[in-house]
């Protein structure tokens, strides 16, 4: 199945949420739902290509998640149902300029929208795992940057499903990026990123 939309969870995670406290990135309240084209996507293999002369691109490794549909309003009880594969995935994120943007109320778009935003794995499927205890790392050149579980999630995924179905019709090929542990960082060109857990497959890109 072809990944059709992004939708994208920010601050889902408390320590990530700290982490970044000092940029004025203070917890919301709510769920912050945010997208990314499909065209954003590089698949595993492929070089991510970094934006030059915009500031510092981090990394944010995130379970991803692929639907089979639900439509609109999912009861939250129901929404596992809507689920047909998991992987991992990368939202990159040009954080100078993501700063700037939020400190004006701006959208973000410029920030997490640019092309090679969203590299992201090979889809696993779905077989009732618990997805609220699901493991990941992200290694940058054989060092560990991240290290999370979705246990420590704010938002499961099932309430992220019921969340978004409240708004947009779920659809076929719809992906959920559902938020970062702490540990971001920068990448630069030359740096080698794996993305590894347990059921979820181990996937590598070299960025250029």
């Amino acid at each position: 199945m072809n990944v059709k939309r992004i939708f994208c969870i920010g601050k889902n995670y408390a320590d990530h949420v700290a982490e970044l406290a000092h940029l004025g990135h203070t917890p919301d309240g709510e769920c912050v739902v945010f997208m990314k084209p499909a065209s954003c996507i590089v698949p595993v293999g492929e070089p991510i290509v970094l934006p030059r002369n915009v500031g510092s691109t981090h990394h944010e490794a995130e379970l991803v998640v692929l639907l089979t549909g639900g439509d609109r309003d999912v009861a939250v009880e129901d929404a596992l149902d809507c689920v047909a594969g998991i992987t991992l995935g990368l939202d990159l994120t040009l954080r100078d300029l993501q700063t700037q943007l939020k400190n004006k109320g701006k959208p973000w778009e410029l920030a997490k929208a640019f092309d090679c935003a969203a590299p992201l794995g090979e889809f696993q499927p779905y077989l009732q795992q618990d997805l609220q205890a699901l493991s990941f790392t992200c290694h940058v050149n054989g060092s560990l940057r991240q290290s999370g579980n979705t246990a420590h999630m704010l938002y499961s995924v099932a309430r992220q499903i019921s969340i978004l179905s409240q708004t947009w019709a779920l659809q076929p090929g719809d992906a959920i990026y559902t938020g970062t542990p702490a540990g971001v960082g920068p990448l630069v060109p030359g740096d080698q990123v794996v993305l590894e857990g347990p059921g979820l497959g181990r996937y590598a890109w070299t960025c250029t």
